[in-house]
């Protein structure tokens, strides 16, 4: 594995569904088969998939 054998440093949240990390309130963890966005900013319609600490970037 690339992780191990670079010794490249690893959250252990993603062994517990965790596949793509954010800020806490944002982020939760997916379920086998779901899309990996599908646990990031998961209240906000499926187009806009961004947290509001980021919305003046959007601009």
């Amino acid at each position: 594995m690339y992780i191990r054998s670079y010794e490249v440093p690893y959250n252990p949240l993603h062994e517990r569904g965790f596949v793509s990390i954010g800020c806490e309130p944002c982020t939760k963890a997916i379920l086998p088969n779901q899309h990996e966005r599908e646990g990031r900013w998961w209240w906000e319609d499926a187009t806009k998939k961004e947290c509001g600490l980021h919305a003046m970037n959007q601009q």
